[in-house]
């Protein structure tokens, strides 16, 4: 008990005392001194409820407009031969957001700031820079979403997109996080109408099968820049940079601790079900509408497969698809817009909470109703390639991802920032291979608009060759900074406790100490150790994703011009 006193009257790093007290979320309320065992299903089932919204808002906004396009592309053009992606996707997307979901729980400090405090100026301004780059631009597609789906409702689209900004904005101006999020919940169960569409459509369970369980990148040589195009596509859709910010600040702003950490868990699970069922479901039903007919292979845009359900599966199935859409796009504004507020207030420090009025955080408010405002305006100007940019956005964000996991995993590493919540070896292997894929990706993406002939021989050489190397990149890397920051960091952190964990850093801690570790304020945190190895690792990807990016600029043009 000695080990809970002590961590318990220690100073959090919290930056923002709105960010401290009872959790009061959408389905119930956990009071701060409410520190009792939840023994029965009912005790446990309502602390979930209380729980519940973190993981499950990142999932399903992830389902934005750009999802259903990037999916409803790979139906129509592919049929079912690429559902096999999304089963690869979901230990990445647990795995990434369980280890900011831990950083936010234990730190209280949101994601950009503490890569500003562990990797100074150059690199932080790098992370945020383009974060708000990609999310303004991802929220553009979210804008793009809803006067698509306006469009085929017959709506006007001045009037829906005017609409759809007020209600984003007005939700989040209540003042008050219950509000907030009992609106974004109720925003994500719009999303489960994808379930009666895919019933509407019934494609061949059979084919849904294969496509999940074999694996193969449809198409000939000559067509493997836009296979590949479209696959690091819907990795960017599926896992993009934006939900690291977004989730990580988000559970800090509802002040959920490392109590509740297997809590927040389920509750991300259960976002991820929602959103793998729903992107299957948009890829079978497209699938399905397109099999065998002229418009097969010719993607346009959203509207485009909204009209191509409504004429095999009939009015109703589209009006279900572009109502599904239009709740997307709004729920993932929403999400978007709130991840690039919450990053630039942690950066500039701002108050930045859902828990304070307008007056209280102006800053914050600012960011957010900016970006919507911003976004609303650009898609009323006449003549935009409104699908190619969503496309692009989506690849984008596939490009920028390995950086972004990057320092996800040098921070969940950290045993000053983490204590004993510090990644296990499992986890950084995993992690490990999914940076050396994502990188090995984009290195496919480069060779694919630079050589269009590639043959999947060369790819598959490609990825074997890439992959060895930045294996051993990243555990080298991984392997000195850890074994640096456990060495300066186990005095300190066994002081803390007054020998709470047996005097022992690797030792096993008590599960009551372990959930009430907090990290200590940033200024008290050793400094961080920084190699020639990391800097010289880290240079190398920021200059190479860089050269990436801009070879995505030029294929997105080229196919603009070509359409």
């Amino acid at each position: 008990m000695a080990a809970v006193e002590v961590t318990a009257t220690r100073r959090p790093a919290v930056l923002d005392d709105a960010h401290v007290g009872d959790i009061r979320g959408a389905l119930g309320t956990i009071r701060a001194d409410d520190l009792g065992a939840r023994p029965t299903l009912s005790g446990k089932m309502k602390t979930l409820l209380a729980v519940v919204g973190p993981g499950l808002i990142v999932m399903v906004g992830d389902n934005d407009a750009g999802a259903f396009s990037t999916y409803g592309q790979a139906g129509q053009d592919y049929g079912t031969r690429l559902l096999w992606t999304l089963l690869l996707l979901i230990p990445v997307l647990y795995v990434n957001q369980e280890m900011v979901l831990r950083l936010g729980a234990v730190t209280g400090v949101g994601h950009a700031r503490l890569i500003l405090a562990r990797f100074g100026k150059f690199w932080g301004a790098f992370s945020v820079i383009d974060l708000f780059i990609l999310n303004a631009l991802t929220i553009v597609t979210e804008f793009i979403g809803i006067t698509l789906a306006a469009g085929y409702l017959g709506l006007p689209k001045a009037v829906a997109v005017a609409g759809a900004a007020a209600v984003i904005i007005a939700s989040a101006f209540t003042g008050s996080f219950r509000r907030f999020e009992r609106i974004a919940i109720t925003f994500c169960a719009g999303s489960l109408l994808l379930i009666p569409l895919y019933l509407m459509t019934h494609p061949a369970a059979g084919e849904m099968a294969r496509g999940f369980t074999v694996p193969g990148l449809p198409g000939g040589s000559g067509q493997m820049a836009t296979v590949m195009l479209l696959v690091i596509g819907i990795v960017g859709t599926t896992v993009a940079p934006w939900q690291l910010f977004f989730q990580q600040s988000y559970v800090i702003d509802k002040r959920i601790t490392p109590r509740f950490m297997r809590y927040e868990k389920t509750d991300l699970w259960i976002g991820i079900v929602i959103v793998i069922v729903g992107a299957a479901a948009v890829m079978g039903a497209t699938a399905a509408a397109f099999a065998g007919t002229h418009a097969a292979g010719n993607f346009t845009d959203s509207a485009g497969l909204a009209h191509g359900i409504a004429l095999y599966a009939g009015h109703a199935a589209g009006a279900v698809f572009a109502v599904a859409l239009l709740d997307a796009s709004i729920i993932g504004a929403f999400a978007v817009s709130l991840s690039s507020a919450y990053a630039i207030g942690d950066v500039l420090g701002l108050n930045h909470s859902l828990h304070r009025g307008v007056g209280q955080a102006k800053g914050f408010y600012a960011v957010y109703a900016a970006l919507i405002g911003g976004a609303a305006t650009i898609v009323l100007i006449p003549g935009s390639p409104l699908g190619l940019i969503t496309e692009g956005v989506q690849v984008l964000a596939g490009v920028l991802l390995p950086s972004a996991t990057v320092f996800l995993l040098l921070l969940c590493n950290d045993r000053e920032v983490l204590g004993p919540w510090v990644n296990g070896r499992k986890t950084n292997a995993f992690t490990s291979a999914v940076i050396a894929v994502l990188i090995i990706l984009s290195v496919v993406l480069t060779a694919s608009v630079l050589f269009p002939a590639i043959t999947t021989g060369q790819i598959i050489a490609i990825f074997a060759g890439c992959g060895a190397v930045s294996a051993v990149v990243c555990t080298c890397m991984l392997a000195r900074r850890r074994g640096a920051a456990e060495a300066a960091f186990a005095g300190a952190f066994d002081g803390a406790l007054g020998g709470a964990f047996d005097g022992e850093l690797g030792g096993a801690p008590g599960e009551a100490d372990r959930d009430m570790w907090r990290m200590p304020p940033l200024a008290e945190l050793g400094a961080p150790v920084v190699s020639r190895t990391r800097k010289l690792g880290l240079t190398a990807l920021r200059g190479y994703l860089a050269i990436a990016m801009i070879l995505v600029i030029v294929k997105i043009v080229m196919m603009a011009v070509a359409h």
